[in-house]
Formats: C-alpha cells, structure tokens, sequence
C-alpha cells in the first residue's frame, strides 16, 4: 500500500509534468500563431506595396522588420530563449522608418529629428552592450535546454 507521503510524491511529479506539457503545448500554439501573423501581415504589406507598382525606402524597412519578428520566432522556437537584441534591431528600424517618413513629409529639420536619432543611438548602444556582456559573461546552459 502507498503511504500519503509517495502518493503525495505521485501526485505532484504527475502535476509537474501535465503542467510542463501545458506550457510547452501554449508555447507552441503561441509560436506558430505570431509567426502565421507575421506571415500574413508581411504578405498582405507585399501585395501592397505590389499593387501601388512602386516601392518606397519605408515599405523596404518595414518588410525588414517582419523578417526581424519571423527571425525572433525561429530562433525562440529553437533555442526557447527570446532574442533581446531582435526586439532592439525592430525597434532601431522601426525608429529609422519614422525618421524617413518624418523627413520626407515634412522637408525640415526639427528637434525630434535628433530625439530619433538620439535613440537609434542609444539603442545601437545597448546592442553593443549586450553583445559585449553575452561573449564576456555566456549564460550558463539548464539541463532542459538540450533537449
């Protein structure tokens, strides 16, 4: 007969590994349904950009930032770890998409020009730090990682 202490071991290794398989079972569902979302808006911006028959320097950043997002989701569902410095380099070409728009519609140069700039730089910077600290400091492998 199993004593309270190993059913209560059963129950909670059981719960563990049903919790786990949620979870994962989210992350995958999750995944594929940004990535499916990415796909359709970067197909739907394609098809935009086909039918006006041109292409202008903001449609080219924006594809560049859905092949950024499709890449974060590629390399999140491999490695399960989230690319910070994809978030960065969306948000360095999202940042330069609006610098272009604003000074092509407005044709002057203004305060938030530098304001943009500003924070292109200090994001480039934080990439730089980031990439600096991960070969510097490696973060250390888990044992669920490898599998």
């Amino acid at each position: 007969m199993n004593s309270p202490d190993s059913l209560r071991q059963k129950i909670k290794a059981r719960s563990i590994r049903l919790g786990n398989l949620l979870v994962d079972g989210f992350h995958y569902v999750a995944l594929f349904a940004i990535g499916a979302a990415v796909a359709w808006a970067a197909a739907v911006a394609f098809v935009d950009i086909w039918i006006h028959g041109r292409i202008l320097i903001e449609d080219i950043l924006l594809l560049f930032i859905y092949l950024e997002l499709g890449a974060m989701v590629g390399i999140y569902f491999k490695t399960h770890q989230m690319p910070v410095r994809f978030l960065i380099y969306v948000a360095i070409t999202a940042l330069t998409r609006m610098l272009i728009g604003d000074i092509q519609i407005n044709h002057h140069p203004d305060q938030g020009i530098l304001f943009a700039a500003g924070a292109i730089l200090l994001l480039a910077i934080s990439v730089f730090i980031i990439r600096y600290g991960a070969a510097k400091y490696p973060a250390r492998q888990h044992e669920d990682d490898n599998k």
